[in-house]
C-alpha cells in the first residue's frame, strides 16, 4: 500500500469533480441575488433624491358639461352670466314716485309754557297749530300684467299719497291709480294705462331654502334701476323691529331706501318676494334686508281684487 506524506503546517488540498464546481457557483450566484434589496439606498445625512415626474395636463373634458348646466350664458363667449335673464325681467320693474301730504308737528319749543308766555307778552304771534306739508318719496314696483296695466308695490310706499307716478325703464311716465292695498302684507296694487311689457310671474316662496341665490331689483336712493344679488339668509324671520309683517325672507342682497316694493327674484326669473324692509344704522344697508314672501302677496292680491270683481 503506498504511503501518503503530510507536511505539517500546509493546507490540505483535495481535488473536486467539475460537476461539483458548477453546482457551487450556481449556489453562490443564487445567494447573491437573494441578498440584493430593491429599495433605494439613501444616506441619513442627505435628503432623499426624487426623480421629477412629467407634469400631467389637467383634464378639461368635464368643463363643457358644467357650462352646459348653467341656465344663462353670454351669447358671445359662452361664460355664465345673469344678463340674458335680466334683459327679460328688468323692463317690468318700475320706479314709483309719490307726493303725499303729512301733518306738520308743532315745534318742541312751542310746548314750553314759559316760551309761550314770553311770546304773548311781546305780542309775537304764535305759529298756527297743525297744518300739512307736501312730501316727495320714491320706491319701486313691478308690472304684473302689461295689457291691464297692473303694477304691484308696497303699501307703505304710497301711504297718504295725493299723486302717484310710475316710471318705466324706458323713462315713460304714467299717473297711477290706487286699486287697493293690504296692510298685513304691505302690498298695494296700482293701475296705469296698458303697456307692451311682459309682466313678471310669481314663484313658490315655500320652496325657498337658506343658500338659494336671489336678485334684488329696484330704485335705491332714487338713483334709477339697480340690480344686486345675494342669497337667502333665513326664511320665516319674525320679530323685525318696527315691522309687523309676520314671517319674512331675509337676504344679504343689498336692499336700500327706495328698493321697497321691488321684486326679489330667484334664478328661474320668478318673483319669490317683495322687498319691504331693511335693518341697519340710519337706514343704510348692512346685509340684512327683508322681503314679504310671494305666496302671502298672492293671497293679498286675491283679497284686493275681490271687490273689483
Amino acid at each position: 500500500m503506498p504511503r501518503m506524506t503530510i507536511t505539517p503546517g500546509s493546507p490540505k488540498h483535495t481535488t473536486m469533480p467539475r460537476s461539483g464546481v458548477l453546482t457551487a457557483l450556481l449556489l453562490v450566484l443564487l445567494l447573491l441575488c437573494g441578498c440584493q434589496s430593491t429599495a433605494p439606498i439613501t444616506s441619513p445625512a442627505s435628503p432623499a433624491i426624487t426623480t421629477p415626474q412629467p407634469a400631467v395636463p389637467p383634464t378639461t373634458a368635464a368643463a363643457p358639461a358644467l357650462i352646459a348646466e348653467v341656465p344663462y350664458r353670454k351669447a358671445q363667449g359662452g361664460y355664465p352670466s345673469l344678463a340674458p335673464m335680466l334683459a327679460q325681467i328688468t323692463p317690468a320693474v318700475v320706479n314709483v314716485s309719490v307726493i303725499s301730504e303729512v301733518a306738520v308737528e308743532p315745534h318742541p319749543f312751542l310746548r314750553d309754557p314759559e316760551l309761550r308766555r314770553f311770546l304773548e307778552t311781546f305780542n309775537i304771534p304764535l305759529p298756527p297749530p297743525g297744518g300739512k306739508q307736501k312730501k316727495r318719496s320714491v320706491g319701486s314696483g313691478f308690472i304684473l300684467d302689461g295689457r291691464r296695466g297692473l303694477v304691484l308695490t308696497n303699501a307703505h310706499v304710497i301711504a297718504n299719497a295725493t299723486n302717484i307716478t310710475v316710471t318705466l325703464k324706458d323713462r315713460r311716465d304714467f299717473t297711477a291709480q290706487l286699486i287697493g292695498r293690504d296692510l298685513e302684507s304691505d302690498t298695494a296694487l296700482l293701475r296705469i294705462p296698458p303697456v307692451a311689457v311682459t309682466g313678471l310671474s310669481f314663484g313658490n316662496s315655500n320652496q325657498l331654502e337658506v343658500g338659494d341665490f336671489v336678485i334684488v331689483i329696484g330704485n335705491p336712493f332714487g338713483l334709477g334701476q339697480t340690480v344686486t344679488s345675494g342669497i337667502v339668509s333665513a326664511v320665516g324671520r319674525t320679530g323685525i323691529p318696527g315691522a309687523q309683517l309676520g314671517d319674512l325672507i331675509q337676504t344679504d342682497a343689498s336692499i336700500n331706501p327706495g328698493n321697497s316694493g321691488g321684486p326679489l327674484i330667484n334664478l328661474a326669473g320668478a318673483v319669490v318676494g317683495i322687498n319691504s324692509a331693511l335693518l341697519g344704522p340710519a337706514g343704510g344697508n348692512v346685509g340684512i334686508g327683508f322681503a314679504v314672501p310671494s305666496n302671502r302677496v298672492q293671497h293679498a292680491l286675491r283679497r284686493i281684487m275681490a271687490p273689483a270683481r
